[in-house]
C-alpha cells in the first residue's frame, strides 16, 4: 500500500493532470530513494462548508499517533480515479432503484471524464462487472439489469469491491456504497471489511437509503465505513435527494488534497496508527475530513 511504487504513481498522476508540456521527462517525478509512503486524501472546507481550493503545503500539518510528520508529497489536482459503485439489490430496494440509477448517471456526469468505474451488485449473491467504463449508460444498464430480490450480503460485496478496485489503473481509489447498511447473508464480517479498509487507501462514501419501517437498516455500519476511510456518509430524507448527493460525492472527490509522508515510526508490527490532518489559513482552522488511520506494515 505505501511502497515507493505508489509514490511514483501519485507523482506521475500529478504530471498527467498538469499536462504533457510540464512532464517531458518520464523520470522527472520519480523518487530517488526507497521509502514507505503513507498517503492521505483530505477534503477541506471553510466555515461556510465551501471547498478551500488554494491551500499550500505549509497550510497543512499531519500527525501520526500524535507525532507531527514531515509532508513529502503534496498535490491538489483533479486526477483520474478508479471508482466502484456498490449497489444493494435486496428486495427492500425495489421501489428505490429508479433514484439509484439516476444517481449513478449524475455521479458519472460530474466526475472526471478520465475516471474508470465498475459496478458491484449484491443481494444474497454478489456480482461484479467485467470491465471498467466511464459511460453512464453502461453503468446504468449494469445496475438496472440485476434482479432486485432476496437478502443482503453487504460485507461480501465490499470484500469483492475492495479486491476489484485494486486492479484499477489509477492510484486514487474510491467506493460509493448505496445500501440500507444491513447484512443478513454474508460470509465475511464487518470486522474483516474494516480491517481490509485500514490496509488500503480506498475512500468509502456511503448513501443510506431506507425508511423507518426497514427492519434491516443499519446506518451505524455505513458511518463506520466512511469515517475510517476518509469518505462521507449521507442519509437522504427523501429518495429524490439521491441524485444531488451523488453529484456532491463526485465534486468532493475532485476537490481533495493528497498528502504523503514517511512515518517517523519505523516499526512494521501490524499495529494500527492514528492519523490526524490539520489545515489552517491565517489564524483560521479549517474543517478537514481524511482517513483516521492505517495498519503499519500493510502492503
Amino acid at each position: 500500500m505505501h511502497a515507493v511504487a505508489l509514490a511514483t504513481l501519485i507523482l506521475a498522476g500529478m504530471a498527467q493532470a498538469q499536462g504533457p508540456a510540464l512532464a517531458p521527462d518520464p523520470g522527472a517525478f520519480r523518487l530517488s530513494v526507497s521509502v514507505d509512503l503513507v498517503v492521505v486524501n483530505a477534503t477541506v472546507r471553510d466555515s461556510k462548508g465551501r471547498f478551500a481550493p488554494e491551500l499550500k503545503q505549509d497550510d497543512f500539518e499531519v500527525y501520526e499517533d500524535g507525532v507531527r510528520q514531515s509532508i513529502r508529497v503534496f498535490q491538489h489536482e483533479d486526477v483520474p480515479v478508479t471508482v466502484g459503485l456498490v449497489v444493494d439489490h435486496s428486495g427492500s430496494m425495489r421501489p428505490k432503484m429508479a433514484e439509484v440509477i439516476a444517481g449513478a448517471r449524475a455521479f458519472v456526469q460530474y466526475s472526471n471524464p478520465q475516471d474508470e468505474m465498475f459496478v458491484v451488485n449484491f443481494n444474497e449473491h454478489v456480482t461484479a462487472g467485467e470491465r471498467f467504463t466511464n459511460r453512464s449508460d453502461e453503468l446504468a444498464h449494469a445496475i438496472d439489469s440485476a434482479p432486485v430480490t432476496g437478502k443482503t450480503a453487504l460485507y461480501d460485496a465490499l470484500a469483492l469491491a475492495q479486491e476489484r478496485v485494486r486492479g484499477g489503473a489509477h492510484p486514487k481509489k474510491v467506493l460509493v456504497v448505496i445500501s440500507d447498511g444491513g447484512d443478513n447473508a454474508s460470509a465475511h464480517t464487518l470486522a474483516q471489511v474494516l480491517k481490509a479498509a485500514a490496509q488500503s487507501n480506498t475512500a468509502i462514501y456511503t448513501v443510506g437509503i431506507f425508511s423507518g419501517e426497514d427492519e434491516d437498516r443499519n446506518p451505524d455500519v455505513l458511518r463506520q465505513l466512511s469515517r475510517a476511510t476518509g469518505g462521507d456518509a449521507f442519509f437522504p430524507s427523501e429518495q429524490t435527494e439521491v441524485v444531488e448527493i451523488c453529484e456532491r460525492i463526485a465534486r468532493d472527490i475532485r476537490n481533495q488534497y493528497t498528502l504523503g509522508y514517511v512515518s517517523s515510526n519505523a516499526a512494521e508490527n501490524g499495529g494500527s496508527r492514528a492519523i490526524r490532518v490539520v489545515a489552517r489559513t491565517g489564524k483560521r482552522t479549517l474543517a478537514v475530513r481524511a482517513r483516521s488511520g492505517y495498519l503499519a506494515g500493510a502492503k
